[in-house]
C-alpha cells in the first residue's frame, strides 16, 4: 500500500484510518528524513487535524474524496496558511505566515490529502541540486553523497524513500524533472498555465509550472485530474476546461505518432542516458526521429530569461542584503541584473520564433522522447563533470535537455529507468500543449511493460 490511490482506497473502505496512516507517515519521517533531509518543515499539528477531519467524514457516510487519507508534502514555496513560506531563503525567514493555502495545497486538502510538510529546494528555485547553504543538502536516497537534483530536490527525495507517496514541485528550466530522474521517481511538468501557481513563490513568471511527483503514472494522473481548472488568483492560468486524464490512462496507444529526439538530444550525454531513452523506443517499437531545431539557442535564450527575471524579482534585496542570499543564488541573479535589456527582448523574440518551430515538428509527430539528464546523479559538492572529453559546470549541465522544451511550456513527463546496480535515470514524454492525456497513456503503456517504475528505495 504504497501508492496513493491503494491508499485512498484503504482509507475509503475502512481498512485503514486515515490517522493511522498520518501517525505511520510521520514515524517514516522521524526516522529517516535525519539522512535525507528533505523537510522543512514537517506539520504534524496540520496533518492529524486534517486526518481526524477523513475520518469523521468516512464515519458520517459521506465520501471523504479521491486522495482520502492519502499524506503528501509540498516544495518550501507554496504557501501554507499559518506557516512562513520559505523559498529556501533565510530571507524570507522572516516574513509573516501565509493566511491562505496555495490553490494546489487547497486543491489536494478537498481531495482528502493530508499536507505532513514543506519539503527542501534552492533558494529561490534557482538550481538543480538542491545544495542549499542555509537548510542544508537534499541527499539522493539511492547514494547519500549524492545529489537528489534540483530545485525540487526535497519533492523528488520524499517520494523516492517513501516517506510519502505525493509531492508537489515547481518547474522553471527542469526543476521537477531533474530531480525526478536522479532520484528514480515520475515528475510531471504540465503546459504552462494549466494549473494554477496562486499561492506559489515564483522564480521567473514567464517560465514557472507546478506539478506533481509520485511513484506510479495512475497517481500522477489522479493528482493532476485534481488540481486542473481555472483560477483567478493566478492571471496566467488558462480557462481552458479540465480534461480528465485518469479516465484515458488503459487507452490503446498504437495510434499516437511517437518519435525520438536527435541531434542535439544525442551529443553531450553519458552513453547511458541515451541508452535509457534507446530502452523506451524499443518496448513500444519507436524509430523515427525528430529534430527540435535551434534547440541549443532555446537553452542559451532561457538562461537569459530566466536570469534576468529572477534577478529583477528580487533586485531590492541583492541592493540591501547580498550577504544573506546563498552566494550560488546571489552570483546568478547579479550576472541577471547585469543582462542588457536588448539582450532580454531579442531572447523574447526567439522564443516566439522557436514555438512556432516546435508546433510544426508537432504536425508529424504526437509524443516526442528525450533524455532528461546527460548523466546520472553527481556527488554532493561535485563541481565539474567530464562530457564528450570537455569538463563542464555541472550545475547548468544538468538542464542541458530539459530547458528546450520548458522555454516554450510544453508538457513533459520525466519516467524513471531503474537499472541494476546503478544509478536511476530518466526519460522524458513531450508533447505539444495541452497533450498531458497522450504523454500519460504512453508512461501508463510502458509502466505495463514494466520498462518504467519507481520502487522505494533508501540506501542508509
Amino acid at each position: 500500500m504504497n501508492d496513493a490511490v491503494s491508499i485512498a482506497a484503504a482509507v475509503r473502505e475502512g481498512k485503514v484510518s486515515a490517522v493511522e496512516v498520518t501517525k505511520a507517515t510521520l514515524a517514516r519521517i522521524a526516522a529517516q528524513d535525519k539522512q535525507l533531509n528533505c523537510f522543512t518543515p514537517v506539520t504534524a499539528e496540520i496533518a492529524f487535524r486534517d486526518a481526524a477531519r477523513i475520518d469523521r467524514e468516512i464515519a458520517q457516510g459521506n465520501h471523504p474524496g479521491i486522495l482520502a487519507g492519502v499524506p503528501f508534502a509540498v516544495k518550501n514555496l507554496f504557501d501554507i496558511a499559518g506557516l512562513t513560506t520559505l523559498a529556501g531563503s533565510k530571507i524570507n525567514a522572516e516574513n509573516p505566515a501565509a493566511s491562505l493555502d496555495a490553490t494546489a495545497v487547497a486543491k489536494l486538502k478537498q481531495a482528502g490529502a493530508v499536507l505532513v510538510g514543506a519539503l527542501n529546494m534552492d533558494e529561490y528555485a534557482y538550481g538543480f541540486v538542491t545544495e542549499n547553504s542555509h537548510y542544508g543538502a537534499t541527499h539522493n536516497p539511492h547514494d547519500l553523497q549524492r545529489v537528489a537534483g534540483g530545485s525540487s530536490g526535497g519533492s523528488a527525495a520524499a517520494i523516492a524513500a517513501g516517506l510519502v507517496p505525493l509531492t508537489l514541485g515547481s518547474d522553471t528550466n527542469g526543476s521537477i524533472r531533474v530531480p525526478a530522474a536522479l532520484c528514480g521517481v515520475f515528475g510531471f511538468k504540465p503546459t504552462y498555465g494549466r494549473l494554477s501557481r496562486a499561492g506559489v513563490a515564483l522564480f521567473s513568471s514567464s517560465f514557472d509550472h507546478i506539478g506533481p511527483f509520485a511513484r506510479s503514472v495512475q497517481d500522477i494522473a489522479t493528482v493532476f485530474d485534481v488540481l486542473q481548472g481555472e483560477d483567478d488568483r493566478d492571471p496566467i492560468c488558462t480557462k481552458r476546461p479540465p480534461e480528465l486524464c485518469l479516465p484515458q490512462l488503459n487507452q490503446d496507444i498504437s495510434a499516437i505518432r511517437i518519435a525520438i529526439a536527435g541531434d542535439y538530444f544525442t551529443k553531450g550525454a553519458e552513453s547511458e542516458a541515451l541508452a535509457a531513452v534507446q530502452k523506451v523506443a524499443d518496448a513500444i517499437e519507436v524509430t523515427e526521429y525528430v529534430t527540435i531545431p535551434e534547440a541549443d539557442r532555446a537553452r542559451a535564450a532561457a538562461f537569459i530569461i530566466t536570469a534576468s527575471e529572477g534577478a529583477n524579482l528580487h533586485l531590492e534585496k541583492l541592493r540591501l542584503r547580498p550577504q544573506d542570499f546563498d552566494p550560488a543564488t546571489r552570483d546568478r541573479f547579479l550576472a541577471g541584473a547585469l543582462i542588457p535589456s536588448s539582450w532580454y527582448l531579442q531572447a523574447q523574440r526567439f522564443r516566439k520564433w522557436y514555438r512556432d518551430r516546435v508546433q510544426e515538428v508537432f504536425q508529424n509527430v504526437d509524443v516526442i522522447l528525450a533524455p532528461t539528464t546527460p548523466i546520472s546523479a553527481p556527488l554532493i559538492g561535485q563541481q565539474t563533470m567530464i562530457l564528450d572529453g570537455k569538463e563542464i559546470l555541472v550545475r547548468p549541465h544538468l538542464g542541458l535537455f530539459t530547458q528546450p522544451f520548458s522555454f516554450i511550456g510544453l508538457p513533459v513527463l520525466s519516467v524513471p529507468i531503474h537499472r541494476q546496480n546503478a544509478l536511476p535515470l530518466g526519460v522524458q514524454l513531450i508533447a505539444a500543449p495541452y497533450n498531458e492525456a497522450l504523454i500519460l497513456r504512453v508512461a501508463a503503456a510502458l509502466e505495463a511493460k514494466g520498462v518504467i517504475s519507481a520502487p522505494i528505495i533508501f540506501n542508509c
